[in-house]
């Protein structure tokens, strides 16, 4: 259990209450942040009920908040428009789908389905993780108006998890993307975990000790600068092809059929679901089998062992759950030339893959030490300066910051 408090910076503080005041006039009442996450293992797997091994980041998502008791929340984004979500209105509205409002009020409708008194509120938000980074600005920001939710409007009675999943369901049923929940879960608890979804409403969350900066390596993603532009489709298909291949054997997900089972059934599966879907099943299997086998190795300190499983991941995401480049792009294959970059960079030492939801965004890699300055100028030379991110493991989830006096 983590017991000490995450402690606002004076120089985030200055820049918070100074952006609040322009907004919203007067000081902020609380300060808030929920952190990116980074996916270690597990590419897909979460949407189909599997294993996952991910942690937060040292970057993250910050805001000042004062409670109105008006009818409406009010969020200023730094560098982007106001948003205003009247709480008149709490089911979805078509109108705001793939917006910040759709993903504001899910989650003020959930907490008031949850027997919130949720009132209005003006909040500054600041962040680190830049959006389309790979990094999940998307999660971070639902788990960050969950945790303001939760600590204002019911006493902070709900665990991370359960602010995890309220964020998936603002964003499956008001933003209108059909995501897992490994990138809420990751944001909310904090820390590098193993995340077991077999039983999506209790997940199996264990903690894992473990320092990649011990073992020499530095933890680094790279960014394509793709767009995730007219990508929903693309990100959508996923999830809906490999729920195809379930609903063949009369189940929801294939987390709920034999694998042996799976593969008995691949020439009638090719006629009725099409090879992309068979393919893209094949690397569920492969990659939720293999979550269970990086913890043991991070268990067992074999870092080899894990870092040849990270390649592995890598190639069966290329080769077999195809999130690489998009169906017809030619001119514009982002994520292939940063895996490339990669190969070559490392010349065999290290491990890189695919991350996240692939497309665009990013790329994972583990870099040894003594490489990392040449590995990121090459990276930058190509990609543009500031391509390549070092990261490390953040404790915390989403927390209310304490401010010291």
């Amino acid at each position: 259990m983590l017991t000490q408090k995450l402690i606002l910076k004076p120089a985030d503080r200055a820049v918070l209450d100074a952006g609040f005041a322009a907004q919203f006039g007067g000081k902020p009442e609380a300060y808030f942040s929920a952190p990116g996450r980074t996916e270690i293992g597990g590419n897909h797997t979460d949407h189909q009920h599997g294993r996952v091994l991910a942690g937060a980041v040292d970057l993250d998502t910050l805001a000042a908040v004062r409670v109105t008791g008006g009818g409406a929340i009010r969020v200023l984004s730094q560098g982007y428009p106001l948003c205003t979500v009247s709480l008149d209105a709490m089911e979805p509205q078509p109108s705001e789908q793939n917006t910040t409002a759709a993903l504001v009020r899910g989650v003020a409708a959930r907490f008031a389905q949850l027997g919130a008194s949720v009132q209005g509120f003006d909040a500054y938000v600041t962040s680190t993780v830049l959006p389309g980074s790979g990094l999940s600005s998307s999660a971070a920001f639902e788990v960050l108006m969950g945790t303001i939710c939760n600590c204002l409007f019911l006493d902070g009675k709900l665990p991370a998890p359960e602010i995890a999943k309220i964020g998936q369901y603002a964003e499956n049923v008001y933003f209108g993307k059909p995501c897992g929940l490994m990138d809420q879960m990751a944001s909310a608890v904090g820390n590098l975990v193993s995340i077991d979804f077999s039983d999506v409403q209790n997940p199996v969350i264990t903690p894992i000790a473990f320092d990649f900066s011990a073992c020499g390596y530095a933890l680094c993603i790279i960014d394509s600068k793709a767009s995730h532009a007219d990508l929903t489709e693309e990100y959508a298909a996923i999830p809906a092809e490999m729920k195809a291949v379930a609903a063949h054997f009369g189940a929801e997900v294939l987390r709920q059929v034999p694998e042996e089972t799976f593969y008995a059934a691949i020439p009638a599966l090719r006629q009725e679901c099409g090879d992309r879907a068979v393919l893209r099943a094949v690397h569920f299997y492969q990659d939720n089998r293999r979550v269970a086998q990086q913890v043991q190795a991070l268990t067992d300190g074999d870092f080899d062992a894990f870092l040849r499983l990270v390649r592995q991941s890598g190639e069966s995401s290329w080769m077999y759950l195809q999130n690489v480049i998009p169906a017809g792009y030619m001119e514009h294959q982002d994520m292939a030339i940063a895996l490339a970059l990669c190969q070559k960079l490392l010349d065999g030492r290290g491990a890189f893959r695919v991350h996240g939801g692939g497309f665009a965004g990013t790329v994972q890699a583990f870099v040894p030490a003594d490489m990392l300055e040449g590995f990121r100028a090459g990276i930058d030379s190509v990609l543009g300066r500031g391509a390549c991110h070092v990261l490390s493991i953040r404790p915390w989830g989403g927390v209310q910051m304490e401010v010291q006096p």
